[in-house]
């Protein structure tokens, strides 16, 4: 298992496990991810914020990252993290608790770029997400309502409730 940046070329395969994601979600009755244009994947990829984890040649799980996110995180956003967007799990790899490789290596990546936090967000009060990602060494802050929805994808301007979750790189994670 190896965790890398995206290529162009990876980017009919993020289109994919975006839309395996989004059957999951619809299956699951949860908030459901608008489609993304491949461009917009691109660009994201040529801006080397497209991560993945390969494992056995194929894209076992993939994620996107930013370095602010002012319209969820608003004031808490002071340029002192990084933020995962749209962790998706290949159908096939399902079980495989990625997200606690996605942890460690955020935890390394955010120290390295001079960050203080790893955060990131699911719509929803989805009580499953919420265990999974407190059980990876996430901190639940809580459900907002956001304010500030205008520019962010639909998804985020059709559901009021988001769920914030932080890790602090400077704590020690707990064994």
């Amino acid at each position: 298992m190896e965790i890398r940046n995206c290529l162009e070329t990876d980017a009919d395969q993020i289109l994919a496990l975006y839309e395996a994601a989004r059957n999951l979600q619809t299956q699951r009755q949860m908030v459901v991810w608008p489609f993304f244009e491949k461009s917009f994947v691109e660009k994201e990829i040529r801006e080397q914020r497209q991560w993945k984890i390969v494992d056995e040649d194929t894209i076992a799980c993939n994620w996107a990252i930013t370095f602010e996110d002012k319209e969820i995180w608003e004031e808490k956003d002071q340029g002192d993290a990084i933020y995962i967007h749209r962790i998706c799990t290949n159908p096939t790899r399902r079980g495989n608790r990625y997200i606690e490789a996605i942890v460690a290596w955020a935890r390394a990546y955010a120290s390295q770029m001079g960050k203080q936090f790893v955060r990131l967000d699911t719509l929803g009060n989805n009580t499953k997400l919420i265990e999974h990602y407190t059980s990876a060494g996430f901190e639940f802050l809580g459900i907002v309502e956001l304010a500030n929805t205008a520019t962010l994808p639909l998804h985020y301007q059709t559901e009021p409730d988001c769920c914030l979750f932080e890790i602090n790189t400077l704590v020690e994670k707990p064994l």
